[in-house]
């Protein structure tokens, strides 16, 4: 029997990202599906403290699996309640993604809600893996209003960052890569069938204010690139903007040792 992988996503349970994650996991995994059922993008790892959280199984979202929930909570809160509610057996893996857009750097690292939904599978000793892929300035606007919906060279791209994730997930599957430790994952704008991966650290960015005056008194968020801190050659800024796989081990075991 295959083994089950479980799969969140913070972009929602509707983008097309976690589609074809899901699509290709399913070749070599049973898959379970918990995910948001709205974006959660830049939530890190916030939990759903007073609201109750709304559970609807939906397999019907998926051709390929017969687990699926869309869950009215943050990343964080689905893998939890998916762990501690919904699955029947301990999953052998954790896949959070496909993200729409990188999550590199240590900001951007602790920000994500892709990022955290891997960590949760993490703390309950899972070997767990967040994947993101980035999206070219002038496609990222149309893509994520459409959901992650794509057309011509970028979803071939998309497609190939898939197959990749299968490969990737059943590395760190096989190597029992857990113990508090997330790996991340960032594919390249054009990612092929052959497309190098490169260990990498997290590259140090200065971000400065990511909200601006919308109105007087009252404030938006707003994105910005901000500004590399370091140059090293494999940071995972620096390799992704190479053209190639960036593979980062974030290791929150560590936190608070010595």
């Amino acid at each position: 029997m295959k083994s089950l992988a479980l799969v969140t996503n913070d972009d929602g349970i509707d983008s097309a990202f976690l589609r074809q994650l899901v699509r290709s996991l399913s070749t070599y995994f049973r898959v379970a599906v918990a995910a948001p059922a709205s974006e959660q993008s830049w939530i890190g790892r916030a939990l759903t403290r007073k609201d109750e959280v709304e559970v609807v199984h939906c397999p019907s979202h998926f051709d390929q699996v017969d687990k699926a929930w869309a869950i009215s909570g943050t990343p964080s809160d689905c893998v939890n309640i998916a762990l501690g509610n919904l699955l029947e057996e301990k999953p052998s893996i954790v896949c959070s993604g496909i993200n729409i857009g990188y999550n590199t750097t240590e900001t951007l690292i602790l920000s994500s809600g892709t990022i955290a939904g891997a960590i949760e599978g993490a703390l309950w000793d899972i070997p767990s893996v967040a994947f993101s892929k980035c999206v070219p300035q002038e496609l990222f606007a149309e893509i994520s209003r459409n959901h992650g919906e794509s057309k011509g060279a970028y979803a071939k791209s998309l497609a190939h960052a898939a197959d990749r994730a299968v490969e990737l997930a059943r590395e760190i599957f096989e190597q029992q890569v857990s113990d508090g430790r997330v790996v991340n994952i960032n594919f390249p704008a054009q990612t092929t069938a052959s497309t190098e991966i490169v260990e990498t650290v997290p590259a140090k960015i200065k971000l400065g204010s990511l909200f601006e005056e919308h109105s007087p008194g009252k404030y938006k968020f707003r994105f910005t690139e901000g500004v590399i801190c370091d140059d090293i050659e494999d940071s995972d800024r620096a390799v992704l903007d190479a053209g190639k796989i960036s593979r980062s081990i974030l290791d929150f075991s560590r936190i608070g040792k010595r």
